[in-house]
């Protein structure tokens, strides 16, 4: 009988699973691949989540994965490329881009450091039960006949967006938008990076960071109406898009694609009741959402915080345990809405608006204030220490 079992290490379980062992509690964490392994999601890590890695002992294990640190980020909405440089506070770049195979293992590998029993390669084929309540899951090892039971007093879904949990349990969604946007992207080699990059014209996006092994991942975004066109000729629709900002385009253009294209259409907005009798649910499985802003990883670690602070409330018998976790949906909620939402209005791919595009103007020249305008953008710095009125208005010279 374990306190925990946690059905999904990736990113979200392996970072729940090792907080909830970080406290003492007994965890069992399965998937169903085998580590370290790759998929095909986006990856760069920033706002909150290099500062958890940090405090958690992590980030300069993903660092020594050779994966760069991003300390600078240029934006460009069809105006012209603002570039923000050394976006460091208190030792903490901007971000990381490190590859899922890399984060996702130096996160099992902490967590089995702590304490979790790790079983990689074991499908969960269902979850036990005792009425309404979850009790464990039901599962085997690859090859193996189906049959192993195991129980908990708590089992997590961190099993994505498509969580077998979730649907199980039929956890209620809340603020469901359609998928909006298309995606596809790969890696290049011979590209000079030059940190984060995003450009945003005519309803196309292109994100670009430096990863491991220095590579370049390179995404190229199109509204979800155009995604059968883009599909089938795809290579050409791609580079149409990257030509679109010729001093990217060279650079690209000079280097070497290394991967097959990757990409996705499945990706709708979507917040779930994250908890129940015997069973909560955490990173996708309870919140997924375009990956326009790339909140995914970093929301995830956070929400795994906040779950394994409740759980171990629950768990230890400070409080009772529906309480705990019902603060924990809805800490997760108040920090997640506003993102959320502003996530939803960037993955239209419309222009700014006019003020927005005001400040850019104003900041143009000036590098300091630049600097501060993303390291509050970032949530590194509290904003209002830049989006202030007084500030702003500094700022604009009035």
């Amino acid at each position: 009988m374990y306190d925990a079992i946690v059905v999904g290490a990736r990113c979200a379980g392996a970072s729940t699973a090792m907080l909830l062992a970080r406290k003492g509690l007994d965890v069992l964490l399965v998937d169903r691949a085998t580590f370290p392994s790759d998929i095909p999601h986006g990856h760069f890590v920033h706002r909150h989540g290099p500062r958890r890695l940090a405090d958690w002992g992590l980030l300069d294990r993903v660092l020594e994965t050779n994966c760069p640190a991003v300390t600078s980020m240029t934006t460009d909405f069809g105006d012209f490329p603002l570039a923000g440089q050394e976006l460091v506070v208190d030792g903490i770049p901007l971000g990381v881009g490190p590859r899922r195979s890399r984060l996702d293992n130096v996160l099992v590998e902490a967590a089995v450091d702590a304490g979790v029993e790790l079983r990689d390669g074991f499908a969960v084929d269902e979850f036990t039960q005792e009425g309404d309540r979850i009790t464990g899951i039901r599962g085997h090892r690859r090859g193996s006949r189906p049959g192993v039971t195991e129980r908990a007093a708590v089992v997590v879904g961190a099993d994505g967006r498509n969580s077998r949990l979730a649907r199980h349990v039929q956890a209620p969604a809340h603020d469901a938008v359609p998928t909006i946007s298309c995606w596809y992207f790969s890696y290049w080699s011979g590209v000079p990076a030059t940190g984060l990059e995003l450009y945003v014209q005519d309803e196309r996006a292109i994100f670009a960071h430096p990863t491991n092994d220095d590579l370049l991942a390179l995404f190229v975004v199109w509204p979800i109406a155009e995604f059968t066109r883009v599909r089938a000729d795809l290579e050409r629709e791609y580079m149409a898009v990257v030509d679109r900002v010729p001093e990217l385009a060279e650079r690209v253009r000079g280097g070497r694609r290394e991967e097959r294209f990757y990409g996705s259409a499945q990706l709708p907005n979507f917040l779930r009741k994250p908890y129940g009798d015997g069973w909560a649910l955490v990173g996708d499985a309870g919140c997924h959402k375009d990956p326009f802003l790339a909140l995914g990883v970093c929301d995830a670690v956070r929400d795994a915080e906040l779950l394994a602070d409740a759980l171990h409330e629950g768990l230890s018998g400070r409080r009772p345990i529906e309480a705990a976790l019902a603060d924990y949906e809805a800490q997760r909620d108040e920090a997640t809405l506003p993102g959320y939402r502003e996530n939803l209005m960037a993955a239209q791919l419309k222009p700014l608006p006019a003020e927005q595009y005001a400040l850019r103007a104003a900041l143009r020249a000036n590098q300091e204030d630049t600097n501060a305008f993303y390291l509050a953008r970032e949530e590194m710095v509290p904003r209002d220490s830049f989006f202030g009125a007084e500030n702003l208005r500094r700022i604009a010279g009035v």
